[in-house]
């Protein structure tokens, strides 16, 4: 489960047959591009299994504690669903792992989680001493210790280090490192520990090798290419010509105002933060053609910036930037090019059509469905009872703040508020501009009588897509309301008379990031799943869809999307886990009959 954050970069890969350091072959000097393919590579350093050998022969070790010790290993091999021979026996390999175990998500209590958690680290520093493993990896071959020897600057050492051990468990040697060696180290570097593995980061290691090509002689004289380091300063804006800003002003101005879209249907003004962030990706666009060439004093139009030709370059930069695929970013920016000849009418037919191929050509590489950031959190909740954690969450954080009232009142203001929001979002998955808006006897209302349930209700005009949302609210969430309300709401009013169900500190609404992260704080603390006020969305259209699979008109009415398409493009993936989910369930059965009719 967890073992993705284990630090085995210099010295395995796992697989179910690793052996021991000590109980493997010797193995022949080979170059990079024949190390590159290999499939399997044996565990080069002590394991957890050997920690626990060790503990348990060691005689000047009170058996209390070596019984303590060996069971805090094994517990914690088996929160991290791995065998103890196959993990390094160094705690800088796996300390971020297992800081990262939560008591919630492996079934134990904190206190319990927290005590082996400390002897397990007590243990592995304790056999990395008494049997000399070193606390950095897989040891260097006699060849890349007399480089590192040489090497007179500690930081370029430290740079360099990674890569020498890497290549040392895989016995590459020196003269043997190559573009294709350094890709695999970034790869490992990238998958299986949290260091940078970014162009940055690969640029740092490159330029430290190319700096010892140049002052030490025994070197490796094979030079490593270095990214190129992205522009840290960029073309002032005003730098452009007049012309060019004012056309683009007058574009941005138009957003403004009811608009009619090439299909002649009417298009509502947009809000100031989408005008804002059309006009950086224009800039960027124009400062990213000024980079590649492209004369400043030639820019005095839209005409001029969203030649076809010109259009194309910059979005090959923009993709050679991004990696294999082109971001959404990149693919975004093609339509919206597009967009902005068609509504300025800038361009000839011809070369609209030339802007529609690339907008078509980069719509190619767009992944329809959720992020695989959101796709995690969904799998999470559909594991069984993880969401239950989460909606009786607010239940516990109200009885943590009824304790905390007297002595601790704002903090337990902030609890019930926390408390309050993550109630609510857990049945009206609204949008967090919508969360933050609420206001009593407007949004919040009882139209019934003082005992009936509440309503959520926002107008058309103050969602996002104009579509007027209702939410009925249970009894057990009206609860949490009226207490939070009642009795910790006004200590965080300070005086205003404001009807923000949830105040801020300066006295009117509290700001949407503060909210935000305190409640995807507060879910991961106490569930150990990290999971945004806007994944509520998500993870709704999830769970309705698991019980009542394809009826995506009723999650479309239930996330407030104005059309269905918007609706399955975002979920109709779902489909597939829950296709194989009933694939499961009718395997399984099958699989519990031939067991009944064996016995």
């Amino acid at each position: 489960m967890y073992c993705d954050r284990i630090d085995t970069l210099y010295s395995l890969d796992y697989f179910p047959n690793c052996t021991n350091i000590h109980e493997q072959e010797p193995q022949s000097s080979t170059s990079a591009k024949d190390a590159l393919p290999m499939t399997e590579m044996t565990l080069l350093e002590p394991s957890i299994a050997d920690a626990i050998k060790a503990i348990e022969t060691a005689a000047e070790l009170p058996a209390t504690r070596r019984s303590q010790w060996c069971c805090s290993l094994r517990q914690i091999c088996t929160y991290l669903n791995l065998p103890p021979d196959t993990v390094p026996g160094r705690w800088s390999a796996i300390k971020n792992a297992v800081h990262d175990l939560h008591a919630a998500r492996v079934g134990t209590n904190p206190k319990t989680l927290s005590n082996h958690k400390s002897n397990a680290r007590v243990s592995i520093q304790w056999f990395g001493k008494d049997k000399n493993v070193p606390k950095w990896g897989t040891p260097l071959t006699a060849p890349w210790a007399l480089l590192s020897r040489l090497i007179p600057d500690r930081n370029r050492r430290k740079r360099l280090s990674g890569l020498m051990r890497h290549c040392s468990a895989r016995t590459i040697e020196p003269a043997g490192v190559t573009e294709e060696a350094l890709d695999e180290y970034m790869r490992h570097r990238a998958e299986l520990t949290t260091l940078a593995a970014d162009a940055a980061a690969r640029r740092k290691i490159a330029r430290a090798w190319n700096d010892c090509i140049e002052d030490i002689k025994r070197w490796p004289r094979q030079r490593l290419i270095e990214p190129p380091v992205k522009l840290l300063t960029e073309t002032a804006w005003e730098s452009f010509a007049k012309s060019l800003r004012e056309e683009i002003e007058r574009y941005l101005g138009g957003f403004k105002k009811i608009r009619r879209g090439v299909s002649g249907k009417r298009i509502r003004p947009c809000k100031e933060s989408t005008i804002n962030t059309r006009r950086r990706e224009l800039q960027a666009f124009a400062r990213m053609a000024v980079r590649l060439g492209q004369p400043i004093e030639g820019l005095t139009s839209l005409e001029a910036l969203l030649d076809p030709t010109l259009v194309e370059e910059v979005l090959t930069a923009y993709w050679e930037e991004n990696g294999e695929e082109p971001r959404v970013y990149t693919i975004d920016l093609a339509w919206k090019l597009l967009s902005a000849a068609r509504e300025t009418k800038c361009l000839p037919e011809a070369d609209l059509a030339k802007l529609d191929d690339i907008r078509a050509a980069m719509d190619e590489y767009r992944h329809g469905g959720l992020t695989e950031k959101n796709l995690k959190v969904i799998r999470a909740v559909l594991t069984e009872g993880v969401w239950d954690q989460v909606v009786q969450l607010p239940r516990a954080l109200m009885a943590e703040a009824r304790l905390l009232r007297h002595q601790a009142p704002v903090k337990a203001a902030v609890l019930a508020q926390v408390a309050t929001a993550i109630a609510i979002l857990s049945f009206a998955p609204i949008r967090l501009g919508n969360l933050i808006q609420i206001r009593l006897e407007e949004n919040l209302i009882k139209p019934g009588s003082l005992d009936g349930p509440y309503w959520l209700v926002f107008p058309h005009y103050d969602v996002k897509n104009r579509v007027q949302l209702n939410f009925k609210l249970v009894p057990q969430v009206g609860d949490i309301i009226d207490e939070y309300i009642q009795d910790f709401r006004s200590i965080l009013m300070r005086g205003s008379n404001e009807r923000w169900l949830f105040p801020g500190e300066t006295g009117g609404v509290k700001t949407s990031r503060t909210l935000s992260i305190q409640v995807t704080e507060r879910i991961e603390k106490a569930t150990g799943l990290r999971m945004t006020v806007h994944q509520f969305r998500h993870v709704a259209a999830a769970i309705y869809l698991k019980v009542h699979p394809g009826q995506y008109e009723v999650v479309r009415q239930l996330l407030g999307h104005r059309n269905i398409q918007t609706t399955m493009n975002f979920y109709v993936g779902l489909d597939m886990i829950q296709a194989s989910e009933l694939f499961s369930d009718i395997v399984k059965q099958r699989l519990d009959d031939s067991l009944e009719a064996a016995e």
